[in-house]
């Protein structure tokens, strides 16, 4: 303390020292001005946008309808019409068997699909024997393609059927997929604590495939043309949100209503206009009135 006190001294004896050597001077005014320090901060524009609240879900692609396809007699496998990846109609024949024993001749028989889709495997080789409980292809439908996520407890009331869902895979990583789900589950699983929740997918170009790994979000609120600003710019303040604006190179504080938040920003209700700038970094210190310097700029 003691020496923090002479600095101070020598500082005003300095200052003295200069009014009194300028005031010596015949003619000339002596003019003494303080500058207050600005603290350098960092700010943003307050602008109008979309904003949505979501939930962040993961689960795997699977195809909407798939079956496999039996046959209806036992015998051999002596032609197969199709291979995998090729699309089959509803009743086209998918493959033959001999079913003729010693002393009988019977025609070939027809294994026929069920379904029209697309020959996701074939499980048998010709020459194999066949009986009625042996699957001989398994058969999907493509066109439309689901997802089947956990969602946690706490989140069960922001869900309804009919929602809109948001899809990435890996396989296009700039390509959003848009569902919506179909099914919620009444019951809750009591080891994990979440409710089986399906988004189905429309799926015309099979880009979507059975197995892939997804993201999905579901759309709980979307606001549209709202104030928003980052995550940074808002502060909690003796229990209220505020945020500090810049008007003529000085911070002032404006309480604010938030609204929609997610991971980097949020809506402001009320306390801002659109023209505003909001301080986002160099909060450290300041205060309401406070002389500021904006970075990067005068």
């Amino acid at each position: 303390m003691k020496k923090k006190g002479i600095i101070a001294g020598i500082t005003i004896l300095a200052i003295v020292l200069v009014i009194v050597g300028r005031a010596m001077l015949p003619g000339e005014e002596v003019e003494v001005v303080f500058v207050a320090e600005r603290v350098t901060v960092k700010v943003v524009d307050v602008v109008r946008g979309n904003i949505r609240e979501t939930i962040s879900l993961v689960g795997d692609v699977e195809a909407q309808n798939r079956f496999e396809v039996y046959p209806r007699v036992s015998g051999k496998i002596i032609q197969k019409n199709v291979v995998v990846g090729n699309r089959v109609k509803k009743g086209e024949t998918i493959a033959l068997i001999d079913r003729d024993e010693p002393g009988f001749k019977f025609e070939l028989s027809p294994v026929n699909s069920f379904l029209s889709g697309i020959v996701g495997r074939i499980h048998v080789d010709l020459g194999d024997m066949v009986t009625p409980h042996t699957p001989v292809a398994s058969i999907v439908d493509m066109d439309r393609v689901k997802i089947k996520v956990g969602v946690a407890e706490r989140d069960i009331p922001r869900i309804k059927k009919g929602q809109e869902a948001r899809v990435e895979v890996v396989a296009y990583p700039q390509e959003v997929f848009m569902g919506r789900v179909d099914k919620i589950s009444p019951v809750i699983d009591i080891f994990s604590r979440r409710a089986p929740v399906e988004v189905i997918i429309d799926n015309p170009e099979h880009k979507l495939k059975p197995g892939m790994f997804a993201r999905v979000e579901l759309i709980t609120n979307e606001r549209r043309n709202v104030l928003i600003v980052p995550r940074d710019a808002v502060l909690v303040r003796d229990g209220r949100e505020i945020v500090y604006v810049i008007e003529n190179s000085v911070a002032k504080i404006k309480e604010v209503e938030t609204g929609i938040v997610t991971e980097d920003r949020i809506e402001l209700i009320s306390g801002v206009e659109s023209q505003n700038k909001v301080i986002i970094g160099g909060h450290f210190g300041l205060r309401d009135g406070a002389r500021v310097r904006v970075e990067g700029g005068k």
